[in-house]
Formats: structure tokens, C-alpha cells, sequence
């Protein structure tokens, strides 16, 4: 029931796999029986392909991994924590659409053009006149 780049987590992985990962980790806590969370399995595909290379995405079945659903409270489906440096970091509970969960992504992503812009170029400093570049008040050949 899952894409291509979509994970499946379990209870045996899960801090492997998702605690200490080095890019954020959306878990989709999720059960066979529960239809909204079918209705947005495509969407949740669609995201990990999207997101592949900069953010983990994946599944854990709630009935087959009660001990994870327990850790993190789980009490309803489904409930999605995305994990950053292995502390939640945004939770969403119920069927979101694509859209929130590209707000959720990217706000834990840095910027696509993140780098600091080059300093523009700056014209060269003019050092200050020096009184032995300032023109005489006295003309020349006039003695003074």
C-alpha cells in the first residue's frame, strides 16, 4: 500500500529509521481499517516522491506497532509527526491535502536559495585628501 518512496516504520526500526535520521521524517500513523487514511495514501506518496532526498516519508501501522503509537500518544488516525533532529517538531491530526503538507515540509527545509547573496560590488574607497594634495591658496609664482 505504499509508493515507491514511501517507508514503512516499525516498532524494531523506528528510532534507527526515524530518531536519528539526518533529514526530517514525516511518520503517517495509519491502520488497514481506516478510511481516511486510505483517501490519503496517493497524496502521501505523491509527497515522499516529491520530497525524496530531502525528507523521509513513511507509514506505521498503528495496529501492528502499538508500542510506537503509545510513545507518541497516537489516540486518533491518522496523525501525522514530523520528526526533525529526533524531537516532533509539527503534528497534524486527520486527513490533510497536498498543499498542507508541503507547508509542513518546508517550513522544517532550508529555503531552495538559502545561500547568502553576494555582496554587490562596492567602488573603490577614495582616501581623504592629505594637506599635501590640496591645491595652494597661493598661486603659484606669487610669493607669499
Amino acid at each position: 500500500m505504499a509508493g515507491d518512496h514511501t517507508l514503512t516504520f516499525t516498532d524494531a526500526s523506528f528510532d534507527a529509521d526515524v530518531l536519528k535520521s539526518e533529514v526530517p521524517v514525516l511518520v503517517d500513523f495509519w491502520a488497514i481499517w481506516c478510511g481516511p487514511c486510505r483517501m490519503m495514501s496517493s497524496t502521501l506518496d505523491q509527497v515522499a516522491t516529491e520530497y525524496s532526498g530531502k525528507v523521509k516519508v513513511g507509514k506505521l501501522d498503528v495496529d501492528s506497532n502499538q508500542a510506537t503509537a503509545m510513545r507518541y500518544g497516537i489516540r486518533g488516525i491518522p496523525t501525522l509527526l514530523l520528526f526533525k533532529g529526533g524531537k516532533v517538531v509539527d503534528q497534524k491530526v486527520g486527513a490533510i491535502g497536498k498543499p498542507e503538507f508541503a507547508k509542513m515540509l518546508d517550513a522544517q527545509l532550508p529555503a531552495p536559495n538559502s545561500q547568502p547573496a553576494a555582496a554587490s560590488p562596492q567602488p573603490p574607497a577614495v582616501p581623504p585628501p592629505t594637506a599635501s594634495s590640496q591645491p595652494s591658496a597661493v598661486p603659484e609664482g606669487v610669493k607669499g
